[in-house]
């Protein structure tokens, strides 16, 4: 049995090292929340308790572990990849496995890790395995990751609209995606519970682009009118002001940022509600809790 100040230590420990990941990648701000809440409402939606939706919205949170592996000129990179670069890209499903290995909660988010690119025709990497060996976690971070990669913008390209990437997991039913799954999915998009999260960095917080270069301005929840923020990219600072309906939109400071405001920083107060979130389902660290597979 596994105390509380222990699990708390062991997921903060993880969380911080997928925040750290994350911010390697101006473009992909939220990403990691984005697909974390996804995958806990799919949990949810296909009958799973509220425990193994936990531990699968955990899973989503650290999918992307092994990017630490990537080179930023690959990760970073706004032009199409080579298939050298690209083989690149494809080894950090098993990147992950190794940065996990050893780590007491490593068999909770071993699948989400390692499996979250496998496809159900067996197209998928890195060990190109088919529907019937792809645990269930794998099928729903998986099916997460792809729609917000879709949703999401990127310096080569705008995201699609919500309806749009419905329509593409809805035509890749029973070949990359699981069909129950899917159709779950798509269901959960159609009935407006996905609104919340696309788009969002955080809950209540819209994603925020910077205007003159364009990657994500990252606004933490326990930020207010009136605060600095900077691009951590082209280091151009704003203020956050507040819309007509309230929203907080960014207006520009006509300052640079100081080496102490662009450095990469853990959003400690989201960190927190992560592992607020969680732990109470933690209450051994038995690994056994992840072995239910298909549908």
């Amino acid at each position: 049995m596994l105390s509380k100040t222990k699990i708390d230590d062991f997921l903060q420990t993880l969380y911080t090292m997928a925040f750290l990941v994350e911010a390697r990648d101006a473009y992909t701000g939220g990403h990691l929340w984005r697909v974390s809440q996804l995958t806990g409402r799919l949990a949810l939606a296909a009958g799973l308790s509220r425990k193994e939706a936990a531990t699968a919205a955990l899973g989503g949170f650290l999918h992307d572990l092994g990017k630490v592996g990537v080179p930023d000129a690959i990760l970073n990179k706004t032009d199409k990849l080579t298939d050298t670069e690209y083989a690149i890209i494809k080894t950090h499903p098993e990147v992950g496995v190794h940065v996990l290995h050893g780590h007491p909660l490593t068999g909770l988010i071993h699948d989400a890790v390692l499996s979250h690119h496998e496809r159900i025709d067996g197209r998928g990497y890195p060990n190109g395995i088919t529907e019937g060996t792809i645990t269930q976690v794998a099928k729903m971070v998986g099916l997460a990751d792809a729609f917000d990669a879709m949703t999401s913008s990127r310096p080569y390209r705008a995201g699609m609209p919500l309806d749009a990437a419905l329509e593409q997991i809805e035509i890749n039913l029973g070949r990359q995606f699981d069909k129950k799954l899917g159709k779950r999915f798509i269901a959960l998009g159609r009935s407006g519970e996905l609104n919340a999260i696309v788009g969002h960095s955080d809950a209540g917080i819209p994603l925020h682009s910077c205007p003159v270069c364009g990657p994500v301005v990252v606004v933490k929840r326990d930020q207010k009118i009136g605060d600095a923020v900077y691009c951590r990219v082209c280091g151009n600072g704003f203020h956050l002001a507040e819309q007509h309906d309230h929203a907080l939109q960014l207006e520009p400071s006509h300052k640079k940022g100081t080496p102490a405001d662009l450095m990469t920083d853990i959003d400690y107060p989201l960190l927190n509600q992560l592992i607020e979130n969680v732990a109470p389902y933690l209450s051994t660290g038995k690994s056994h809790w992840w072995n239910w597979r298909g549908a």
